[in-house]
């Protein structure tokens, strides 16, 4: 039989993970923010100067530590876990037993196979097991994972095992639909085409209840 073999450049236009984590070595850490600033500044004006770029313009010169900065403190920022956010939960006094939706919350991801940004809208939901936690912290735990070189199903994967972890309840889900630029602005360059991707624990797997949480997630939101 015939092995398929696929190459690196196959994996990524597949958009394909090759692990539920993301792919960090254990030296990631060993260099601080500064340190690791100067060094991506020095790589992008290597790359901007083999493309034939004049970094003594004034517009162009300042461009290599901007990007640095914010690969390092911003859209990348999520891959260190002291920036990891803290989730403070509390009981359930008011025994409130049915399920909690978190709708509409804003996604700012980087597909790890381009670098291109990964734009959508994640909905995150729910079902207490005695204790909950406070709506922001929901917000902050899909900015966290998503704000990492990210494939959309590990993403998805990894807000619920954090919020299952934090809550200490399998009925967690999450349902991600989201646009890929380097769908929508190069290869195929289809700019219609958005990406969903779901994962149910515990309770949601339930056919009921997953179908109660796809409706929520249709209810129109109007102030």
């Amino acid at each position: 039989m015939t092995k398929n073999v696929v190459n690196n450049d196959e994996l990524g236009e597949n958009h394909i993970a090759t692990s539920a984590q993301n792919p960090v070595r254990k030296d990631a850490f060993d260099l601080t923010d500064e340190q690791k600033i100067e060094a991506i500044k020095k790589d992008v004006e290597s790359i901007l100067t083999t493309l034939g770029m004049d970094l003594t313009d004034d517009s162009l010169k300042g461009t290599p530590n901007r990007v640095a900065k914010m690969f390092v403190k911003e859209i990348f920022g999520g891959l260190n876990p002291n920036k990891k956010p803290s989730s403070s939960t509390f009981q359930n006094n008011y025994k409130y037993g049915e399920m909690l939706v978190e709708k509409n919350i804003t996604v700012y991801s980087t597909c790890e196979h381009h670098l291109l940004p990964i734009v959508g809208r994640a909905h995150v939901a729910y079902i207490s097991n005695g204790t909950v936690v406070g709506l922001s912290k929901m917000n902050r735990i899909v900015d966290y994972f998503a704000k990492r070189p990210q494939v959309q199903e590990r993403l998805t994967m990894q807000i619920v095992q954090e919020l299952q972890r934090v809550l200490n309840t399998e009925n967690v889900a999450c349902v991600i639909d989201a646009k890929h630029l380097c769908v929508n602005s190069r290869g195929i360059r289809d700019i219609e085409s958005s990406t969903v991707t779901s994962e149910f624990g515990g309770k949601f797997k339930d056919e009921i209840t997953k179908r109660e949480f796809l409706d929520y997630i249709r209810l129109e939101t109007s102030f």
